[in-house]
């Protein structure tokens, strides 16, 4: 009986395994999706500095933010400004811009690098990589 006891844990113990390795092996990895549009960009007022973003942080012109109407809080992402070339990364921390045919509202900070601060829009390509 000892003999036969043995020999079920085995057999339990290698259906446990095997179930595992093929449960493992089932799942696909989560992979980031990635993200690309262009578009018009603006950058935010001097008057909205130290008001509350729709994230609940509070904005602040010397921080590289933006604010895009689709993606995730937090998602980070490369602006580059197709006249000049110039890019800077960005964290998406507000919901904007509400302004028809814009894509992205820069903090001063971020437009300032893209050299746009003349202008105050830019043609731009946003690319991120996102969950």
């Amino acid at each position: 009986m000892a003999v036969w006891l043995k020999q079920r844990c085995w057999v339990v113990w290698g259906v446990m395994v095997t179930g595992l390795i093929m449960g493992c092996a089932a799942k696909p990895a989560a992979r980031p999706v990635v993200f690309e549009q262009t578009g018009l960009a603006s950058y935010y007022s001097d008057a909205l500095h130290g008001r509350k973003t729709a994230s609940g942080e509070l904005y602040d012109k010397n921080k590289l933010t933006a604010a895009h109407r689709h993606l995730a809080f937090g998602t980070r992402v490369a602006v580059r400004n197709l006249k000049n070339g110039h890019s800077v990364h960005v964290r998406i921390n507000d919901r904007g811009p509400f302004v028809k045919g814009r894509i992205i509202d820069l903090s001063e900070a971020a437009a300032r690098r893209l050299g746009m601060l003349q202008s105050g829009l830019a043609t731009v390509q946003i690319i991120g990589v996102h969950n």
